[in-house]
């Protein structure tokens, strides 16, 4: 169907989309302040309608922030993993999303492959979610700007610098700077460099994008500093890996370099004493927790969008 609305990327949204979805996470947020984490919005906007959830990878952010947002939206989800489910035993994707569209009113998928989200999305009848995969996380992402923001930074002219490996989650950070008109500095090791698909598109799209293998000039003056784990779910502890990412530790040294009023941003879960240091993880610059929390306000948004209730 033409109309469907998937969100497998941020740019399936777009920039103005993006905003409506991070206003109406403010406004629904600031509306429920002090009530119970279950308890419906007044409006209870997704009654009736149920999400189905598939994990093929583990999780805890995603899983719960899901679960809680259908909740909040007045609807109800389900959870599908593959060694408790037909996946497991080599049902096919398509076959997947063509049941699961006659039995839910969405779909969300954390998986390894991003085909595989593709292809759900091809053979679903109903909307499709990136809960994540190798490629891409939009829903962090959804959920950092949301964070930068009510912290009281804009994001148009943003300096945004990142420390570590290109991974999924720095594509998705350069795809919202494209979409949302702010710059990011890219600190990592050589060899290791995020797809150069996403750097052209931000840059196409008016983002100034650095690379650098200079950690302290990538840290100068920025707004908002973010890492993330070196050594990502599904790949081996690596050691050459850890050896070629430790000058990019974010701590005390490197923190100075940015502005006094920096955000330190990590989607979690993190190995503090490796990508970032346990001064910095628990001090005064992190939001780490704001971060984790505003996970189910993004989803709330996204889910709205994806039914077509929103932007």
């Amino acid at each position: 169907m033409a109309d469907l609305r998937h969100f497998l990327d941020l740019a399936d949204a777009g920039g103005d989309a993006i905003a409506a979805m991070i206003g109406d996470a403010i406004d629904r947020k600031a509306a429920r302040l002090d009530w119970p984490k279950g308890k419906a919005d007044a409006d209870r906007p997704l009654d009736g309608r149920v999400l189905a959830m598939i994990f093929e990878k583990n999780s805890t952010r995603t899983r719960v922030s899901f679960d809680i947002a259908m909740r909040q939206l007045g609807g109800g989800s389900l959870i599908l993993d593959s060694s408790s489910s037909q996946l497991g035993r080599g049902e096919s994707i398509a076959d997947t999303a063509r049941v699961l569209s006659r039995m839910a009113d969405a779909i969300m998928i954390r998986t390894d492959d991003h085909a595989k989200a593709e292809e759900l999305a091809r053979y679903a009848s109903v909307p499709v979610i990136n809960g994540l995969t190798d490629r891409s996380h939009p829903c962090q992402i959804v959920a950092d700007l949301l964070t930068v923001i009510e912290h009281g930074k804009a994001l148009p002219g943003l300096e945004l610098a990142w420390f570590g490996d290109g991974n999924n989650v720095l594509h998705s950070i350069l795809e919202a700077a494209g979409l949302m008109k702010f710059n990011v500095r890219v600190a990592t090791p050589k060899g290791y460099e995020p797809d150069p698909e996403f750097i052209e598109n931000a840059r196409a799209n008016g983002s100034h994008v650095t690379l650098t293998q200079d950690a302290a000039a990538a840290a100068d003056g920025a707004d908002v500093i973010v890492t993330d784990t070196w050594v990502s779910m599904g790949q081996d502890h690596a050691h050459n890996k850890l050896a070629a990412m430790a000058p990019y530790q974010v701590n005390e040294r490197l923190m100075v370099h940015a502005k006094k009023d920096a955000l330190f941003l990590h989607c979690l879960p993190a190995h503090v004493g490796d990508e970032v240091s346990e001064s910095v993880f628990e001090g005064s610059q992190s939001v780490v927790f704001d971060e984790a929390e505003n996970r189910i306000h993004a989803q709330k948004a996204i889910l709205l969008w994806s039914f077509g209730l929103l932007g």
